[in-house]
C-alpha cells in the first residue's frame, strides 16, 4: 500500500464519518430499515460527492480509481455498514459494458444518468426455461421497419429491483430460427411504457426484491441495441465479467461483519459455552480467510474458473453462516413478529438459502469449471 492509497482510505473514512449520521445511519444494511427512495436519495448523495462510478476513465464521467483504491472504498463502506446501493447494475455492469461496446450516443445518452443515479436499470436475462442455461432463452425482437423500432415479447423472471427500475437490459434472439448462442441481441429497453407488464415476486422474507417482466409487444428503438444485431452473446457474457469485479473484497467485509456479530451473539447469550457451536464457529472463521484470500486472488491473477470457484465457496459459506445463526439464536428463530417481522438473523437464514441458486447455481458452476477449465466431457443435453 502506497502513501496515496492509505490517504485514500483515510479520506473515505472521514467522509463516511462525517455523513453517515441521523437518517442515514437508520439505514444501515445490519437493520434492513427505510425505504427504497430513501436508499435512492442516498445513493444520489454518493453521487453528488463523487462516489460513484469510481473505475470509470474520467472522460465518461467517472474518477479513474485505481483497481486498489476502488477496493479500498469498498472495503471501507461495508466496514461502516453503510446502507445498500441501488445502482449496481447500471453502475458495475451496464456501465462498464456501455463504454466498451456503446455508441458515442448511447454513452451520452446513459451514462452521466447513470453516474448520477438518476435512471436506474435491470437485468433482463433469465427467463422460466432459460435460468442457468441463458443460451436458452425464447424472448423474441423483431425490427419493425416502419416505425424503426425493435417489438419484443417473451418473459424475463428473477428480474431484480424490475419494479423500482426505469430501463430493462434485455437477452432477446432477433434472428428466426437461431439456436442457443447465434441469433441473439442485446437490447436497452424503457420499461415505463404499454407492452411491460411488472409482477413482484413475494420471496420467503416476505420482501418482493425479485420480479417476472412480461413483454408484449414492448418497443425500443432501432439505435438501442448494444453491439452488433446478433452479437448479443459476446456483449452479454462481456457484462457478466464484469460482475464479480472488486465490490466482491466489499462483500467480504460484510460477510465478515456478519460472521462476528453472530460471534458476539454467541458469547452474549452463551451459545458460545457449547463446545460443538464452538466448534462450528471456529471452522466458520477459518473457512472465511481460506475465502477472502480466493477473492484477492481471483482480482490479481487472471486463473481460469476463478470466479467460478469463488461463486461456490462463498455462496456456500453464506448458506452455512445462515444456517449456524439459527443455532445460535436457539430457539426464538422459529417466531416472527407482528406481520411477519424478521430479525437480521431470520433474514439472513431466509435469504441465503438462495445463494446457492441465483447468479449461476453450484451444478452450473461446477460444470463450467469440469467441461470449460478441465476439458471433461460436455453433459448429454436433452
Amino acid at each position: 500500500m502506497n502513501p496515496d492509497d492509505d490517504a485514500f482510505r483515510e479520506q473515505v473514512r472521514a467522509w463516511l464519518a462525517e455523513h453517515l449520521v441521523g437518517e442515514w445511519a437508520e439505514l444501515s444494511k445490519a437493520t434492513g430499515t427505510g425505504t427504497y427512495e430513501q436508499l435512492r436519495a442516498w445513493n444520489r448523495l454518493l453521487a453528488e460527492h463523487g462516489w460513484t462510478c469510481l473505475g470509470w476513465p474520467e472522460e465518461h464521467g467517472g474518477r479513474g480509481l485505481s483497481l486498489t483504491q476502488q477496493a479500498i472504498f469498498h472495503e471501507e463502506y461495508a466496514r461502516a455498514g453503510a446502507p445498500e446501493t441501488v445502482n449496481h447494475l447500471g453502475e458495475q455492469l451496464l456501465g462498464p459494458t456501455l463504454i466498451e461496446f456503446g455508441t458515442d450516443e448511447q454513452k451520452a445518452r446513459f451514462l452521466p444518468l447513470i453516474r448520477a443515479v438518476d435512471e436506474l436499470w435491470c437485468q433482463g436475462y433469465s427467463e422460466p426455461g432459460a435460468g442457468s442455461d441463458l443460451a436458452a432463452v425464447s424472448t423474441k425482437a423483431v425490427l419493425d421497419e416502419a416505425t424503426d423500432e425493435w417489438v419484443v415479447d417473451g418473459q424475463k423472471v428473477w428480474t431484480s429491483w424490475a419494479h423500482e427500475a426505469d430501463w430493462i437490459f434485455v437477452i432477446a434472439r432477433t434472428e428466426p430460427g437461431s439456436v442457443r448462442h447465434k441469433g441473439l441481441s442485446f437490447l436497452l429497453v424503457p420499461l415505463d411504457q404499454d407492452g411491460v407488464e411488472i409482477r413482484p415476486i413475494e420471496q420467503i422474507t416476505g420482501d418482493s426484491e425479485f420480479n417476472e417482466v412480461f413483454f408484449s409487444g414492448a418497443r425500443t428503438a432501432a439505435s438501442m441495441v448494444l453491439g452488433e444485431p446478433g452479437d448479443g452473446w459476446r456483449v452479454a457474457m462481456a457484462l457478466l465479467g464484469f460482475e464479480r469485479g472488486v465490490s466482491v473484497l466489499g462483500q467480504q467485509v460484510g460477510f465478515e461483519r456478519e460472521l462476528n456479530d453472530l460471534i458476539d451473539l454467541a458469547r452474549s447469550n452463551g451459545a458460545l459455552d457449547d463446545p460443538v457451536l464452538r466448534d462450528r464457529l471456529a471452522a466458520q472463521s477459518a473457512e472465511f480467510e481460506v475465502m477472502r484470500v480466493n477473492a484477492i486472488r481471483s482480482l490479481t491473477e487472471a486463473t481460469p474458473g476463478a470466479d467460478n470457484v469463488a461463486k461456490l465457496v462463498w455462496a456456500g459459506w453464506h448458506r452455512r453462516l445462515g444456517e449456524l445463526a439459527m443455532e445460535v439464536c436457539g430457539a426464538g428463530a422459529l417466531t416472527v413478529g407482528d406481520s411477519y417481522a424478521i430479525d437480521r438473523w431470520q433474514r439472513l437464514f431466509l435469504f441465503s438459502r438462495a445463494d446457492t441458486l441465483y447468479g449461476g447455481s453450484d451444478e452450473i458452476q461446477r460444470n463450467i469449471l469440469a467441461e470449460r477449465v478441465l476439458g471433461l466431457p460436455k453433459e448429454p443435453r436433452g
